[in-house]
């Protein structure tokens, strides 16, 4: 079988076609990671370098961690031509019901995390079950859920902020490292400030994404699909290696890498092999780009998208425990607007609200965009209106691409 790979071409202009042909095929990603860096550069003169300071990077990441989760997730159930606006109250409750096992039940960090995540899937059953079965629309059943769970969680918490601190000492503080506890050093310096897991997780990080890189291209050869050359594919190595060692450069000046991050770089790993490497995941393109074409070629649709919302209802809840660890406390506002920052995240990341297109890895860097602009914005002591007004303009401003891009 002759391989197919994507050559440079003959002559100067060769390798200059083939940056030019990749800036143009990965168009929403490029236009996404230059975003980023315009938003930080921006923050960074403005706030007198106090953005880019391993302290507030650090706490930006996990600031990043529950949009992030919610944007995994949203990303499917978009692609799949469908949206979910209830997941900022299910995240509150999910939350809430988390906080009152260990506060009035007694249970235990595993006993109250696993009812969680049940009731999560179970809710995301519930409107799989109207979506997929009943044929009402996604949005009108995850509107009403949006605000039958606001009104749950004033009911289960009675109105009142419910805080761990009530829960017993050794639940509340294993609950609490959820969302705000660090890799643990093995070698402890004098002043605390060497990091040496969060240097190892890194190496062992970089190492598995080099290995997995090239099984895929070597899978690519072998069945004759086109690659890029080998050259290029190490200069893509070469960069994401950089990026992930600077990001543990700065975790290690401060306190490590959080726990919270590391179950986010875990989903982003485990969804972007479910969306692009499995049935289940390729069938849910195939359902957003043509819902018809999918039913024709044997899809079973309804049973595709009640699984999907089933998984839309898991993310919610962990992305209910860990919000919940990170404020060590059930409100309830808990999950306020977090629909719209999920959604807003996926749509930067480059997901077309038309269905049919979207990745994993771009909703979560488009989470960390959001994450940015709240953290960069409060930084700058800006006034909540405008924080609002200029995250609405973003959203518009990142759908317009995505059509403008659709109809060339």
């Amino acid at each position: 079988m002759e391989t197919a790979v994507v050559k440079a071409g003959a002559g100067e202009g060769g390798l200059i076609d083939l940056i030019l042909g990749s800036m143009k095929r990965n168009s929403k990603q490029y236009t996404m990671f230059l975003a980023l860096l315009a938003i930080w550069v921006i923050f960074s003169f403005v706030t007198d370098r106090v953005f880019l300071t391993p302290r507030n990077l650090s706490n930006l990441f996990v600031q990043t961690v529950t949009t992030a989760i919610l944007a995994i997730g949203m990303v499917l159930v978009i692609v799949a031509g469908h949206i979910d606006l209830s997941v900022g109250s299910v995240l509150g409750f999910a939350g809430a019901v988390c906080a009152l096992c260990m506060i009035k039940l007694e249970w235990g960090v595993i006993a109250s995390v696993t009812a969680t995540l049940v009731i999560g899937v179970a809710v995301g059953a519930w409107h799989g079950f109207w979506i997929a079965y009943r044929k009402v629309p996604a949005f009108i059943v995850t509107l009403a859920s949006m605000l039958a769970f606001r009104g749950l969680i004033i009911g289960v918490t009675g109105g009142q902020t419910q805080g761990l601190e009530m829960a017993s000492e050794a639940t509340a503080g294993w609950f609490k490292a959820i969302g705000q506890g660090y890799l643990p050093t093995l070698i402890p310096a004098t002043d605390g400030q060497v990091h040496d897991t969060s240097l190892y997780f890194t190496i062992a990080m970089i190492a598995v994404f080099i290995v997995a890189s090239l099984r895929r291209r070597a899978a690519r050869v072998k069945y004759g699909f086109p690659v890029v050359p080998f050259f290029a594919e190490v200069l893509r190595l070469a960069f994401v290696s950089a990026l992930m060692g600077g990001f543990a450069m700065i975790m290690v000046i401060y306190l490590g890498i959080p726990w919270a991050v590391i179950f986010v770089l875990a989903l982003t790993v485990i969804f972007d092999f479910v969306a692009r490497d499995t049935t289940f995941g390729r069938h849910l393109y195939a359902i957003g780009g043509n819902p018809d074409a999918a039913r024709l070629s044997g899809i079973n649709v309804p049973r595709h998208v009640f699984g999907l919302f089933m998984i839309m209802g898991l993310m919610t809840a962990i992305a209910g425990i860990v919000s919940t660890s990170r404020l060590n406390a059930a409100t309830t506002s808990a999950g306020q607007n977090a629909e719209l920052d999920a959604i807003a995240s996926a749509v930067i990341g480059g997901t077309s609200l038309m269905g049919g297109e979207g990745t994993i890895f771009g909703a979560v860097i488009g989470a960390l965009v959001m994450a940015s602009l709240d953290n960069g914005m409060s930084l700058m002591n800006l006034d909540i209106t405008f924080q609002y007004v200029i995250k609405g303009l973003i959203l518009l401003l990142a759908v317009w691409v995505d059509m403008a891009q659709r109809k060339k």
